[in-house]
């Protein structure tokens, strides 16, 4: 297979992850299916490298954090006060959409770097090895987070339907 089909094979099995990730790394889809399309580019442009890595998945993860970490760079993403809460579209009758909002926001809460940890580890299914090496820490380091993290979202208010209880 040569490099073009190799890398166009990869990229189309991987298309879901990486824009899902990105969504729950904080993008909206729009925006992540930017991220994703800058992050393949990178990764097509220097493929020799990433089809010698030890692990693709972890390579190509990492540039997606990098790539998601340059734009907030360069933008600012602050919230902006306002008086009054915007109103909310018409709930999806399926009941997906508020669980995936109910998710996103909950992630939302997580500093970036315990979001990171934890939408590599249990939403793109890195192992703690693949998601040390995307992104450059040590596995107790992952191991360590992942539990902050989830003792955090194990609190956390939007994730109470989720649990199928009340809120103490």
């Amino acid at each position: 297979m040569d490099r073009d089909e190799d890398f166009s094979a990869y990229a189309e099995a991987r298309w879901s992850a990486l824009v899902r990730s990105a969504v729950f790394l904080g993008c909206s889809v729009e925006e992540a299916q930017d991220l994703v399309q800058t992050a393949l580019l990178k990764c097509y442009v220097g493929w020799s490298r990433v089809a010698r890595a030890d692990d693709r998945d972890a390579y190509v993860f990492r540039v997606l954090v990098n790539a998601l970490r340059d734009s907030r760079r360069r933008r600012w993403w602050g919230e902006r006060a306002t008086d009054e809460v915007p109103e909310r579209g018409v709930p999806d009758a399926t009941g997906d959409v508020d669980r995936a909002d109910a998710v996103h926001r909950a992630l939302a809460g997580l500093s970036p770097v315990n979001r990171d940890v934890v939408v590599l580890r249990y939403f793109a299914h890195l192992s703690e090895a693949q998601t040390a090496a995307a992104l450059g820490i040590a596995r107790g380091t992952v191991k360590s987070r992942l539990s902050r993290a989830l003792a955090q979202l194990s609190l956390d208010d939007h994730l109470l339907d989720l649990r199928g209880g009340a809120s103490s």
